[in-house]
């Protein structure tokens, strides 16, 4: 085509299909838009749960250490107040026997003081005797059956206790030692 050639209006019909072209080029450019908003807004959405994701993972973390840390303290402090009421029993023992001249009412009267300290330093600790009187039935979770004797009680209570169990906090530190009366 020369310049001088007078431009020629196209034909109607590919007009409209020019038409139709741009309309379809347009509403593309649209979808395309619209898809690049839902993708930034999904990207932005993802960073936003994986960054409460970390978060949870951080509060958990450190909820762990937490209680990990207040179990630590929590025993070293139990072994703690049960060594400061042991002192008044050492203490008491050691005056005991710095007395050099004692005579042996006096050595008998200290040891049952100190003896007193000791049950009531056990007691404050929830360490608790386990001493079951004779006719007691046996029960195995407090008690070890050291021999069965025949006796005229009933069978399979405590005839006599050899030597006294202990409990901590309802749980048994140290069985009974005791002999059973044998069945009939």
């Amino acid at each position: 085509m020369t310049e001088n050639t007078p431009h020629t209006p196209a034909p109607e019909g590919q007009q409209a299909a020019a038409d139709a072209q741009n309309d379809a080029v347009h509403s593309e450019g649209t979808a395309v838009q619209n898809l690049e908003a839902e993708l930034a807004e999904l990207k932005a959405k993802s960073a936003e749960l994986a960054d409460q994701y970390l978060r949870a993972q951080a509060d958990v973390q450190n909820a762990r250490r937490r209680a990990d840390e207040e179990i630590s303290k929590a025993r070293k402090f139990a072994v703690e107040s049960f060594a400061e009421s042991m002192l008044p029993v050492l203490d008491s023992l050691e005056a005991g026997l710095a007395i050099k001249e004692a005579t042996p009412e006096q050595i008998r009267e200290g040891a049952e003081a100190t003896l007193r300290q000791l049950k009531s330093a056990l007691e404050r600790n929830k360490v608790i005797e386990v001493a079951p009187a004779a006719g007691t039935k046996f029960d195995p979770h407090q008690h070890q059956a050291i021999s069965m004797v025949p006796a005229e009680q009933e069978a399979n209570t405590v005839v006599s206790v050899l030597q006294k169990g202990y409990t901590i906090a309802e749980r048994v530190l140290r069985p009974a030692l005791v002999t059973v009366a044998a069945p009939k």
